[in-house]
């Protein structure tokens, strides 16, 4: 009897094993600051074929919407499956004890207690890596409890993981759930060939058709071709160590690239980025157009993993057979470095709804961009009067306080529908919604930043933090400097 048993227990063993073994890695090729002009999302100027191939082997999103159009929100939404605003991360580079050496001393208490999907891959028997080591949260963490490797070099590429460094640690038959962060538009200087023609490329209506845009616009296009190389060689690793069979890859952009009315806002150049899904367990050769938000992500990698999606979770798992697609996503805008702004953006089907709320300021006010030679630019064109009524509607000294497009008809957002009596019903409809979502949720976005999160962001910029409400906090950071030299 005792002999069965025995056996008994070396097949549970056995069996239990062999499921963990089964278990898929999860890997996240996130792109940094990307708009998706990929040839496999329509783009004719360049060809992008290894990020064409993985569309083709998996499924492409036609309408993933990010939670932000800035990198540490999104990805503080992201990492925990819930969004920015509902834990109270959605300030830009906020709620942190310390920021790149700079002690910013009590952090906002704000924050909801959330495990993140790293922390929850390793209780879970997973070996976790950050290739690139970009993290960027909006709260207190420790990366060494969230992952097993991070490469000593931080970087914009996948070096570590071409060499096959980033699960050199792990386990025999040890499942991993890894990221690697390519820094697409903030390559910069890595790319060293115009490739791109300047004069050929797209100026969007609401951009001035300068040489200074074009070649910001040119620049991106580069940084893609980059970026595409760097997908290749990812894949190539993969299979190259007998991983790919078992890899389920989310590629995917935070926010759009860096010009004005894309990078911190929530038009569609800020906030409806690329998503490709392929490898493990996805049928290819398949395109979707339902809604997707990026909280979406951490749902559907809990979900595949067998880990299962904790309850809090905000996010839903669009992979699976029996999903609903969503009725709308929402993406929201706050304070972005020392510039505050308050916006929120519901996507339906076929409308996007923006509710303003600060509108005793234009979207062209005091924000880190103003050195840039380009905005420079705009804002001479913008005095000496030299734009046109489309390019006003972002660059002008006034904005609505409710904006309303038909996205079908009007994909690049300039025809302000708020106003026109015929869709009214339509404008009803959309505000009930985000009211609903701001109730249900608790948007923590709603009430003014605390007093600590404004002093934080006095420390590390100060007088450049000209929005009236720093003004109440002022006198703190000058006690605080007093003291200091005392």
């Amino acid at each position: 009897m005792k002999y069965i048993s025995f056996l008994f227990a070396i097949f549970i063993t056995s069996t239990c094993a062999n499921a963990k073994a089964k278990r898929p890695n999860i890997l996240w090729v996130y792109l940094e600051d990307v708009s998706g002009w990929f040839s496999c999302y329509g783009e004719t100027l360049i060809k992008t074929p290894n990020i064409d191939a993985l569309a083709t082997s998996g499924i492409r999103f036609d309408r993933f919407y990010t939670p932000a159009g800035v990198c540490s929100t999104t990805r503080s939404a992201i990492i925990t499956g819930m969004m920015q605003t509902s834990i109270g991360a959605h300030n830009h580079r906020s709620c942190r004890p310390s920021f790149r050496g700079q002690d910013m001393g009590r952090f906002d208490e704000n924050i909801l207690s959330i495990k993140t999907l790293p922390v929850l891959f390793r209780e879970a028997g997973y070996y976790t890596f950050n290739e690139g080591g970009k993290d960027d949260y909006n709260f207190t963490y420790k990366t060494s409890e969230m992952y097993n490797f991070i490469p000593k070099k931080r970087g914009w590429g996948p070096a570590a993981l071409v060499a096959g460094e980033c699960w050199m640690g792990k386990k025999k038959n040890q499942p991993f759930f890894g990221q690697v962060q390519l820094g697409g538009g903030k390559l910069g200087k890595r790319v060293k060939k115009k490739t791109v023609d300047r004069d050929k490329v797209p100026v969007p209506p609401y951009y001035p058709d300068t040489a200074l845009v074009r070649e910001e616009i040119a620049h991106h296009y580069d940084c893609l071709l980059m970026t595409d190389q760097q997908v290749g060689e990812i894949i190539m690793a993969l299979k190259r160590d007998g991983l790919y069979d078992n890899t389920l890859i989310f590629m995917f952009s935070d926010h759009g690239y860096k010009l004005h009315r894309h990078k911190q806002y929530l038009y569609e150049g800020g906030i409806h980025m690329p998503l490709i899904v392929a490898g493990h367990g996805v049928k290819g050769g398949r395109v979707r157009d339902d809604l997707v938000s990026g909280i979406d992500i951490s749902a559907a990698s809990m979900a595949a993993s067998g880990i299962g999606i904790p309850e809090y979770m905000e996010g839903q798992d669009f992979l699976s057979p029996d999903h609903k697609p969503r009725s709308f996503v929402i993406s929201a805008r706050d304070r972005c470095d020392y510039t505050i702004e308050h916006i929120r953006a519901v996507v339906t089907p076929k409308y996007k709804y923006l509710r303003n709320y600060l509108t005793d300021r234009p979207f062209m006010q005091p924000s880190y961009k103003d050195p840039w030679p380009v905005s420079q630019e705009f804002r001479r064109l913008m005095a000496e009067g030299k734009m046109n009524k489309t390019q006003l509607v972002f660059f002008g000294e006034q904005k609505e306080p409710e904006e309303l497009y038909d996205l079908a008809n009007d994909p690049h957002e300039i025809h302000n529908l708020a106003r026109d009596p015929k869709f009214k019903k339509d404008l009803k409809h959309h505000r009930k919604i985000l009211a609903d979502w701001i109730k249900e949720t608790g948007d923590k976005g709603q009430k003014t930043e605390s007093d600590i999160g404004l002093l934080s962001a006095l420390k590390r910029w100060g007088d450049r933090c000209v929005n009236p409400e720093y003004d109440k906090v002022r006198h703190l950071l000058k006690d605080a400097v007093g003291n200091k030299k005392k």
